[in-house]
């Protein structure tokens, strides 16, 4: 219990660096956590919440595999179920997110829905690049990219 408590702090204090500038604390709640030591990954499930800065994400379901290293060394995070992800100017909704901290890509797929102050744009996937800022909204064969948007 003691080595799942401690890696479950090291987990949350390094999950996502490149979503804040400043080191500030993960909070994450959930109704079940289990630490699998020998897959190297942490799942919490059950109307989880992960909070960071002006960053929340809601799902069923989030799981984080983490590298021999231990909880500091981060190989994805993957929310699912339904994914909510709200910032300060925009609410984004789809069935999954994959964070890759290494490469700072964070993919958000199935039914995307993205809504800001200035209109609404919604695809089957969406690919975030927080080392460029750039988003690419993607329909594939899944279907087109849609969008109305509200003159300022």
């Amino acid at each position: 219990m003691r080595r799942s408590a401690v890696l479950a702090v090291s987990l949350l204090m390094s999950f996502a660096p490149a979503l804040a500038a400043a080191p500030d604390p993960v909070k994450i709640t959930s109704d079940k956590f289990v630490v699998d030591d020998a897959t190297h990954s942490a799942t919490f499930t059950g109307q989880v919440v992960v909070t960071r800065t002006s960053l929340t994400v809601w799902a069923p379901k989030v799981v984080v595999d983490y590298g021999e290293a231990g909880p500091s060394s981060i190989k994805s995070f993957v929310a699912s179920g339904g994914v909510r992800i709200k910032t300060k100017d925009q609410d984004a909704t789809g069935e999954r997110a994959d964070y890759d901290p290494k490469a700072q890509l964070l993919k958000l797929s199935g039914h995307v829905m993205v809504t800001n102050a200035t209109g609404t744009v919604g695809s089957p996937d969406l690919l975030i690049d927080l080392k460029t800022n750039t988003s690419t909204f993607t329909g594939g064969k899944n279907g087109r990219v849609s969008g109305v948007f509200t003159p300022q």
